[in-house]
Protein backbone atom coordinates (compact mmCIF):
# COMPACT_ATOMS: atom_id res chain seq x y z
CA UNK A 1 0.00 0.00 0.00
CA UNK A 2 1.66 3.22 -0.81
CA UNK A 3 2.40 5.67 2.24
CA UNK A 4 -0.63 8.01 2.99
CA UNK A 5 1.63 11.10 2.67
CA UNK A 6 5.47 11.25 1.77
CA UNK A 7 6.38 14.51 2.71
CA UNK A 8 8.43 15.42 6.20
CA UNK A 9 6.30 14.04 9.31
CA UNK A 10 5.38 16.88 11.80
CA UNK A 11 7.20 17.54 14.39
CA UNK A 12 7.80 19.10 17.95
CA UNK A 13 10.23 22.22 18.58
CA UNK A 14 13.17 22.03 20.71
CA UNK A 15 11.41 24.57 22.87
CA UNK A 16 8.25 22.64 23.20
CA UNK A 17 9.88 20.03 23.80
CA UNK A 18 11.81 21.75 27.06
CA UNK A 19 8.79 23.48 28.23
CA UNK A 20 6.73 20.30 28.47
CA UNK A 21 9.42 18.98 30.10
CA UNK A 22 9.81 21.72 32.75
CA UNK A 23 5.57 21.43 33.10
CA UNK A 24 3.96 18.17 32.78
CA UNK A 25 6.68 16.83 36.26
CA UNK A 26 4.55 19.38 38.30
CA UNK A 27 1.58 17.41 38.43
CA UNK A 28 3.20 14.60 40.34
CA UNK A 29 2.26 11.59 38.34
CA UNK A 30 4.73 9.35 36.90
CA UNK A 31 5.37 5.82 35.81
CA UNK A 32 2.23 3.46 36.04
CA UNK A 33 -0.21 5.76 37.29
CA UNK A 34 0.09 8.56 34.50
CA UNK A 35 0.25 5.37 31.97
CA UNK A 36 -3.02 4.37 33.83
CA UNK A 37 -4.43 7.85 33.81
CA UNK A 38 -3.63 8.35 29.43
CA UNK A 39 -5.56 5.14 29.16
CA UNK A 40 -8.40 6.19 30.97
CA UNK A 41 -8.96 9.58 29.41
CA UNK A 42 -8.35 7.90 26.06
CA UNK A 43 -11.38 5.64 27.01
CA UNK A 44 -13.57 8.84 27.73
CA UNK A 45 -12.38 10.69 24.70
CA UNK A 46 -13.28 7.57 22.50
CA UNK A 47 -15.50 4.13 23.86
CA UNK A 48 -17.06 6.38 26.82
CA UNK A 49 -17.96 9.81 25.66
CA UNK A 50 -21.19 10.02 27.11
CA UNK A 51 -19.41 9.47 30.39
CA UNK A 52 -17.07 12.42 29.79
CA UNK A 53 -17.54 15.11 32.14
CA UNK A 54 -17.73 18.73 30.77
CA UNK A 55 -15.31 19.64 33.15
CA UNK A 56 -12.71 16.90 33.03
CA UNK A 57 -9.71 18.80 33.46
CA UNK A 58 -10.66 19.74 36.62
CA UNK A 59 -9.46 16.46 37.92
CA UNK A 60 -5.93 16.20 39.05
CA UNK A 61 -5.17 13.01 36.92
CA UNK A 62 -7.37 13.56 33.66
CA UNK A 63 -5.04 17.23 33.90
CA UNK A 64 -1.61 15.28 34.10
CA UNK A 65 -2.67 13.17 31.25
CA UNK A 66 -3.48 15.24 29.26
CA UNK A 67 -0.50 17.44 29.96
CA UNK A 68 1.65 14.96 29.21
CA UNK A 69 0.03 12.91 26.25
CA UNK A 70 -2.55 14.60 24.46
CA UNK A 71 -1.44 18.58 24.52
CA UNK A 72 1.45 17.68 22.33
CA UNK A 73 -0.17 15.52 19.84
CA UNK A 74 -2.97 18.03 19.35
CA UNK A 75 -0.10 20.58 19.59
CA UNK A 76 1.25 19.17 16.34
CA UNK A 77 -2.16 19.48 14.86
CA UNK A 78 -2.75 22.96 15.38
CA UNK A 79 0.77 23.83 13.68
CA UNK A 80 0.09 21.86 11.00
CA UNK A 81 -3.11 23.63 10.03
CA UNK A 82 -1.16 27.07 10.93
CA UNK A 83 0.90 26.05 8.11
CA UNK A 84 -1.85 25.99 5.37
CA UNK A 85 -3.26 29.27 6.04
CA UNK A 86 -2.22 31.86 3.41
CA UNK A 87 1.19 33.56 3.76
CA UNK A 88 -0.01 36.97 4.81
CA UNK A 89 3.06 38.96 5.12
CA UNK A 90 2.26 41.28 2.70
CA UNK A 91 -0.52 44.47 2.15
CA UNK A 92 -2.97 41.66 4.45
CA UNK A 93 -1.39 41.98 7.49
CA UNK A 94 -2.23 44.97 9.37
CA UNK A 95 0.59 46.82 10.84
CA UNK A 96 -0.33 45.84 14.21
CA UNK A 97 0.18 42.94 16.78
CA UNK A 98 -1.34 39.61 15.77
CA UNK A 99 -4.84 39.60 17.22
CA UNK A 100 -6.18 35.55 18.64
CA UNK A 101 -8.69 34.49 20.16
CA UNK A 102 -8.13 30.54 22.13
CA UNK A 103 -11.68 29.52 23.39
CA UNK A 104 -12.13 26.37 24.70
CA UNK A 105 -8.36 26.23 25.00
CA UNK A 106 -8.34 23.93 28.25
CA UNK A 107 -4.76 24.09 28.98
CA UNK A 108 -3.56 26.64 25.92
CA UNK A 109 -2.85 24.06 23.17
CA UNK A 110 -3.52 26.76 20.94
CA UNK A 111 -1.94 28.96 22.46
CA UNK A 112 1.36 27.33 22.66
CA UNK A 113 1.40 26.17 19.34
CA UNK A 114 0.46 29.37 18.05
CA UNK A 115 3.32 30.99 19.83
CA UNK A 116 5.80 28.94 19.16
CA UNK A 117 5.03 28.62 15.63
CA UNK A 118 5.11 32.44 15.06
CA UNK A 119 8.50 32.57 17.51
CA UNK A 120 10.36 29.95 14.34
CA UNK A 121 8.72 31.97 11.38
CA UNK A 122 8.78 35.82 12.57
CA UNK A 123 10.32 36.46 16.58
CA UNK A 124 9.09 40.19 16.26
CA UNK A 125 5.50 38.89 15.89
CA UNK A 126 5.59 36.22 18.52
CA UNK A 127 6.69 39.05 21.20
CA UNK A 128 3.55 41.23 20.21
CA UNK A 129 0.79 39.02 19.72
CA UNK A 130 -1.77 39.31 21.50
CA UNK A 131 -3.81 36.25 22.67
CA UNK A 132 -7.06 35.82 24.61
CA UNK A 133 -7.63 32.22 26.16
CA UNK A 134 -10.95 31.68 27.65
CA UNK A 135 -12.23 28.28 28.78
CA UNK A 136 -14.94 27.20 31.57
CA UNK A 137 -12.01 25.38 33.62
CA UNK A 138 -10.02 27.70 36.38
CA UNK A 139 -7.38 24.69 36.93
CA UNK A 140 -6.97 24.71 33.09
CA UNK A 141 -6.53 28.27 32.63
CA UNK A 142 -3.63 28.40 35.60
CA UNK A 143 -1.91 25.61 33.19
CA UNK A 144 -2.32 28.08 30.44
CA UNK A 145 -0.08 30.33 32.03
CA UNK A 146 2.03 28.43 33.12
CA UNK A 147 3.17 26.87 30.30
CA UNK A 148 3.20 30.37 28.14
CA UNK A 149 5.54 31.59 30.89
CA UNK A 150 7.87 29.15 30.50
CA UNK A 151 8.10 29.31 26.66
CA UNK A 152 8.74 32.99 27.00
CA UNK A 153 11.39 32.39 29.70
CA UNK A 154 12.91 30.00 27.20
CA UNK A 155 13.30 31.75 24.17
CA UNK A 156 13.57 35.31 25.83
CA UNK A 157 10.60 37.21 24.94
CA UNK A 158 8.07 38.88 27.09
CA UNK A 159 5.42 37.22 27.80
CA UNK A 160 2.62 40.37 28.63
CA UNK A 161 0.71 39.14 25.53
CA UNK A 162 -1.78 36.58 26.93
CA UNK A 163 -4.94 37.40 29.11
CA UNK A 164 -6.70 34.50 30.24
CA UNK A 165 -10.79 34.15 30.83
CA UNK A 166 -12.87 32.59 32.75
CA UNK A 167 -16.53 32.12 31.21
CA UNK A 168 -19.24 29.89 29.20
CA UNK A 169 -18.39 28.77 25.94
CA UNK A 170 -21.88 28.04 25.25
CA UNK A 171 -22.41 31.59 25.72
CA UNK A 172 -19.26 33.66 24.75
CA UNK A 173 -20.21 36.93 24.19
CA UNK A 174 -22.22 37.00 27.90
CA UNK A 175 -20.94 38.22 30.94
CA UNK A 176 -17.01 39.36 31.54
CA UNK A 177 -15.88 36.60 28.35
CA UNK A 178 -18.23 38.81 26.24
CA UNK A 179 -16.64 41.61 27.21
CA UNK A 180 -12.98 40.42 26.64
CA UNK A 181 -13.86 38.89 23.53
CA UNK A 182 -14.90 42.35 22.28
CA UNK A 183 -12.90 44.20 23.80
CA UNK A 184 -9.40 41.79 22.06
CA UNK A 185 -10.41 42.03 18.71
CA UNK A 186 -11.06 42.07 15.37
CA UNK A 187 -9.04 38.51 15.67
CA UNK A 188 -6.28 37.74 12.70
CA UNK A 189 -7.13 33.80 14.23
CA UNK A 190 -9.63 32.19 16.32
CA UNK A 191 -8.93 29.02 17.49
CA UNK A 192 -11.69 25.99 18.81
CA UNK A 193 -9.66 22.86 18.98
CA UNK A 194 -11.25 19.46 20.57
CA UNK A 195 -13.80 21.74 22.37
CA UNK A 196 -17.07 22.12 19.91
CA UNK A 197 -18.14 18.71 20.32
CA UNK A 198 -17.99 18.78 24.32
CA UNK A 199 -20.71 22.06 23.98
CA UNK A 200 -24.47 20.97 24.26
CA UNK A 201 -24.15 17.60 24.63
CA UNK A 202 -28.16 17.20 25.83
CA UNK A 203 -29.44 19.44 23.03
CA UNK A 204 -32.27 18.44 21.07
CA UNK A 205 -29.69 19.43 18.11
CA UNK A 206 -25.80 19.76 19.12
CA UNK A 207 -24.83 20.85 15.52
CA UNK A 208 -27.22 23.63 15.16
CA UNK A 209 -26.35 25.20 18.35
CA UNK A 210 -22.50 24.96 17.82
CA UNK A 211 -23.43 26.69 14.60
CA UNK A 212 -24.52 29.60 16.65
CA UNK A 213 -21.60 29.77 18.79
CA UNK A 214 -19.53 30.27 15.68
CA UNK A 215 -22.39 32.46 14.26
CA UNK A 216 -21.70 34.52 17.05
CA UNK A 217 -17.70 35.00 16.56
CA UNK A 218 -17.73 35.37 12.74
CA UNK A 219 -18.59 39.32 13.27
CA UNK A 220 -15.37 39.65 15.20
CA UNK A 221 -12.91 38.25 12.51
CA UNK A 222 -10.29 41.09 10.90
CA UNK A 223 -11.22 40.87 7.27
CA UNK A 224 -8.12 38.47 6.54
CA UNK A 225 -9.23 36.63 8.95
CA UNK A 226 -9.44 32.44 9.91
CA UNK A 227 -11.67 30.18 12.47
CA UNK A 228 -9.64 27.33 12.95
CA UNK A 229 -11.67 24.48 14.26
CA UNK A 230 -10.18 21.04 15.05
CA UNK A 231 -12.07 17.90 16.03
CA UNK A 232 -11.17 14.34 16.95
CA UNK A 233 -11.16 12.11 14.15
CA UNK A 234 -13.78 9.78 15.38
CA UNK A 235 -17.23 9.11 13.09
CA UNK A 236 -19.27 10.68 15.65
CA UNK A 237 -17.38 14.33 16.72
CA UNK A 238 -16.22 14.36 12.72
CA UNK A 239 -20.29 13.96 11.25
CA UNK A 240 -20.98 16.65 13.79
CA UNK A 241 -18.55 18.77 12.44
CA UNK A 242 -20.45 17.95 9.13
CA UNK A 243 -23.30 18.94 10.04
CA UNK A 244 -22.08 22.34 11.74
CA UNK A 245 -20.43 23.13 8.87
CA UNK A 246 -23.58 22.52 6.78
CA UNK A 247 -25.81 24.91 8.68
CA UNK A 248 -23.25 27.77 8.75
CA UNK A 249 -23.01 27.33 4.60
CA UNK A 250 -26.82 27.60 4.91
CA UNK A 251 -26.72 31.42 6.10
CA UNK A 252 -24.18 32.27 3.98
CA UNK A 253 -22.24 33.90 7.24
CA UNK A 254 -19.07 32.30 6.10
CA UNK A 255 -17.17 29.87 3.69
CA UNK A 256 -14.55 26.95 3.84
CA UNK A 257 -11.03 27.77 3.39
CA UNK A 258 -9.98 24.10 3.34
CA UNK A 259 -10.91 20.98 3.46
CA UNK A 260 -13.52 21.68 1.33
CA UNK A 261 -13.43 22.72 -2.30
CA UNK A 262 -16.75 23.49 -2.65
CA UNK A 263 -19.77 25.01 -0.07
CA UNK A 264 -22.60 22.40 -1.16
CA UNK A 265 -24.09 19.96 1.28
CA UNK A 266 -21.09 17.96 2.90
CA UNK A 267 -21.77 14.31 0.82
CA UNK A 268 -20.02 12.51 3.32
CA UNK A 269 -23.04 12.40 5.35
CA UNK A 270 -24.94 10.80 2.77
CA UNK A 271 -24.27 7.45 4.21
CA UNK A 272 -23.98 6.95 7.80
CA UNK A 273 -21.06 4.98 8.56
CA UNK A 274 -18.79 7.86 6.01
CA UNK A 275 -16.71 10.54 7.77
CA UNK A 276 -14.26 13.45 6.67
CA UNK A 277 -10.99 13.29 8.27
CA UNK A 278 -6.96 13.58 7.94
CA UNK A 279 -4.06 11.86 9.06
CA UNK A 280 -0.66 13.24 8.43
CA UNK A 281 2.55 11.77 8.80
CA UNK A 282 3.71 12.90 12.75
CA UNK A 283 7.73 12.35 14.58
CA UNK A 284 6.66 10.88 17.54
CA UNK A 285 8.33 12.44 20.62
CA UNK A 286 10.43 10.12 23.14
CA UNK A 287 8.27 11.18 26.14
CA UNK A 288 5.11 9.78 23.69
CA UNK A 289 6.68 6.67 22.75
CA UNK A 290 7.16 5.81 26.33
CA UNK A 291 4.02 6.24 27.06
CA UNK A 292 3.02 4.27 23.80
CA UNK A 293 5.54 1.33 24.72
CA UNK A 294 3.32 1.47 28.20
CA UNK A 295 -0.58 1.74 27.51
CA UNK A 296 0.10 0.07 23.74
CA UNK A 297 -1.13 2.86 21.64
CA UNK A 298 0.53 3.84 18.51
CA UNK A 299 0.67 7.82 18.26
CA UNK A 300 2.59 7.84 14.55
CA UNK A 301 0.20 10.25 13.07
CA UNK A 302 -1.87 13.13 13.95
CA UNK A 303 -5.86 12.01 12.94
CA UNK A 304 -8.23 14.79 12.91
CA UNK A 305 -11.21 16.89 11.51
CA UNK A 306 -10.72 20.25 10.67
CA UNK A 307 -12.53 23.25 9.69
CA UNK A 308 -10.54 26.55 8.62
CA UNK A 309 -13.43 29.04 7.94
CA UNK A 310 -13.14 32.81 6.37
CA UNK A 311 -15.47 36.21 5.60
CA UNK A 312 -13.25 36.96 2.40
CA UNK A 313 -14.35 33.83 0.24
CA UNK A 314 -10.54 33.09 -0.11
CA UNK A 315 -9.82 29.26 -0.54
CA UNK A 316 -6.63 27.17 -0.34
CA UNK A 317 -6.96 26.31 -4.42
CA UNK A 318 -8.87 27.55 -7.08
CA UNK A 319 -12.28 25.25 -7.29
CA UNK A 320 -13.76 23.64 -10.40
CA UNK A 321 -15.02 20.12 -11.39
CA UNK A 322 -11.96 18.60 -12.55
CA UNK A 323 -10.19 19.54 -8.67
CA UNK A 324 -10.86 16.92 -6.46
CA UNK A 325 -9.48 16.48 -2.70
CA UNK A 326 -8.67 13.11 -1.95
CA UNK A 327 -10.98 11.67 0.82
CA UNK A 328 -8.79 8.22 1.83
CA UNK A 329 -6.02 6.49 1.40
CA UNK A 330 -4.73 4.95 -1.89
CA UNK A 331 -5.76 1.21 -1.71
CA UNK A 332 -4.29 -1.17 -4.05
CA UNK A 333 -6.64 -3.83 -4.90
CA UNK A 334 -6.00 -6.58 -7.84
CA UNK A 335 -5.28 -4.73 -11.01
CA UNK A 336 -6.04 -1.25 -10.13
CA UNK A 337 -5.83 1.75 -7.14
CA UNK A 338 -8.67 3.46 -5.94
CA UNK A 339 -8.88 6.34 -3.52
CA UNK A 340 -12.24 8.54 -3.09
CA UNK A 341 -12.68 11.84 -3.97
CA UNK A 342 -14.52 15.09 -2.81
CA UNK A 343 -15.36 18.18 -4.80
CA UNK A 344 -18.40 19.75 -5.72
CA UNK A 345 -19.90 17.06 -8.28
CA UNK A 346 -20.28 15.14 -5.18
CA UNK A 347 -17.97 11.89 -3.36
CA UNK A 348 -16.82 9.56 -6.52
CA UNK A 349 -14.84 6.93 -6.08
CA UNK A 350 -12.37 6.92 -8.46
CA UNK A 351 -9.39 4.39 -9.70
CA UNK A 352 -6.49 3.68 -12.24
CA UNK A 353 -6.60 0.65 -13.94
CA UNK A 354 -2.44 -0.93 -13.56
CA UNK A 355 -2.69 -1.14 -17.24
CA UNK A 356 -3.65 1.96 -17.78
CA UNK A 357 -0.99 3.59 -16.48
CA UNK A 358 1.17 6.19 -18.74
CA UNK A 359 3.46 9.17 -17.69
CA UNK A 360 0.21 11.24 -18.30
CA UNK A 361 -1.56 9.69 -14.43
CA UNK A 362 1.86 8.90 -13.40
CA UNK A 363 0.87 10.99 -9.99
CA UNK A 364 -2.08 8.68 -9.11
CA UNK A 365 0.76 6.75 -7.60
CA UNK A 366 1.36 9.79 -4.62
CA UNK A 367 -2.04 10.23 -4.09
CA UNK A 368 -2.79 10.32 -0.29
CA UNK A 369 -5.19 11.29 2.20
CA UNK A 370 -6.12 14.84 2.27
CA UNK A 371 -3.83 15.64 -1.09
CA UNK A 372 -5.66 17.99 -3.69
CA UNK A 373 -5.69 16.23 -7.13
CA UNK A 374 -7.00 17.51 -10.52
CA UNK A 375 -8.32 14.98 -13.07
CA UNK A 376 -8.31 15.72 -16.87
CA UNK A 377 -11.13 13.59 -17.53
CA UNK A 378 -13.48 10.42 -15.12
CA UNK A 379 -14.86 7.99 -17.21
CA UNK A 380 -17.80 5.95 -16.39
CA UNK A 381 -18.48 3.02 -18.21
CA UNK A 382 -21.53 1.31 -18.77
CA UNK A 383 -22.09 -2.62 -18.62
CA UNK A 384 -25.21 -3.82 -19.11
CA UNK A 385 -27.59 -0.80 -18.70
CA UNK A 386 -25.62 0.21 -15.78
CA UNK A 387 -23.14 2.80 -15.27
CA UNK A 388 -20.11 2.00 -13.31
CA UNK A 389 -20.16 3.39 -9.60
CA UNK A 390 -16.23 3.69 -9.96
CA UNK A 391 -14.95 6.06 -12.40
CA UNK A 392 -11.78 5.51 -14.32
CA UNK A 393 -8.66 7.61 -15.39
CA UNK A 394 -7.69 6.38 -18.89
CA UNK A 395 -4.09 6.43 -19.94
CA UNK A 396 -4.36 9.79 -21.98
CA UNK A 397 -5.97 11.67 -19.13
CA UNK A 398 -4.00 14.28 -17.56
CA UNK A 399 -3.36 13.97 -13.68
CA UNK A 400 -1.75 16.77 -11.68
CA UNK A 401 -0.81 16.73 -7.72
CA UNK A 402 -2.05 20.21 -7.40
CA UNK A 403 -1.49 20.42 -3.43
CA UNK A 404 0.10 17.35 -1.14
CA UNK A 405 -0.74 18.03 2.47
Amino acid sequence: MQPFNENKPACLSSEILTVLAKVSPDRGLRGEALAQAVVNLSRLFTTARPSLSPRYLDDPAHASAYLSYFLPVNLSKIQVLLDELPNDSSHEIPDRPMAVLDLGCGPGTGSLALLDWLWHRSPARAKSVSVVAADASQASLQDVKKLWEAYCNEVGIPNAGLRCVEGNLEHPLKGDLGKQIVRGGPYDLIIIANCLNELFPTAGDPPVERAAVVAQLLPFLAPHGTIMIVEPALRQTARSLHQMRNHLLKQSLCTVYSPCLHEAACPALDHPDDWCHEERPWQTPPAIAALDRDVGFIKDALKFSYLLLRTDGRTIVTRGPQTFRVVSELRELKGEKRAWLCNETGRPEVGRLDRKASPHNAAVDSWHRGAIVQIERIVRKEREGKVSPVGRIESDAAVEMVRPV
